[in-house]
């Protein structure tokens, strides 16, 4: 039985967890890698949670039990939080420093952890923490914070930069491909930093 590098990637509705997956299909691709994946976005319309999973070989289904996954890429920090029990004790976790609050937040008057709290939470993983908004915007658009974020987890990845960089331009739109690929470099060159 052959083992699998897992991947899991969330975030919140909208905010491209679902390209970003395809991005990472689409390189095993490139490189004639066996790959299998899953998403849930349910709720994805009303802000809810997305997560996607990417089992890189291996021959195992599509999901990544808790505990099992290489590789954790969060848009979100709560989300960050929210997922950390699906990591490996050695896993990588590679997460967006914004925070979208859930509008039960605001409806049910809930707690949200402060910043340190969550971070203090997640030190115990290999933790590498990105502001993807402001990386996205000098590479053109804000839009492009899910491309940032692979850039940024592409390091700890089993995948050669330039497929993701192919896989990138095959599936983004035409008119925002000089963007994305700024993004995917800008996140690759700030993912070595805390």
């Amino acid at each position: 039985m052959s083992s699998s590098f897992d991947i899991l990637i969330v975030g919140i509705g909208g905010q491209g967890t679902i390209l970003a997956s395809n991005i990472l299909g689409e390189a095993c691709l490139i490189e004639n890698r066996h790959v299998k994946g899953a998403e849930t976005h349910g709720m994805a319309q009303r802000g809810g949670s997305v997560e996607s999973h990417i089992r890189i070989g291996g021959e195992h289904g599509p999901l990544i039990p808790p505990g099992q996954a290489d590789l954790l890429i969060s848009f979100d920090l709560l989300e960050a939080l929210r997922y950390s029990h699906f990591l490996k004790r050695d896993g990588r976790l590679v997460t967006n420093r914004r925070m979208v609050l859930p509008t039960s937040v605001f409806t049910q008057k809930a707690m949200v952890p402060q910043e340190e709290d969550i971070l203090a939470s997640l030190k115990r993983f290999n933790l590498r923490v990105l502001d993807a908004e402001s990386l996205a915007i000098q590479a053109g658009s804000p839009l492009s914070q899910n491309v940032v974020m692979l850039g940024a987890a592409s390091s700890a990845m089993p995948l050669k930069p330039e497929s993701l960089v192919e896989a990138v331009k095959r599936l983004v739109p035409k008119k925002t491909l000089d963007i994305n690929v700024k993004a995917f470099e800008a996140g690759r060159a700030a993912g070595g930093k805390s």
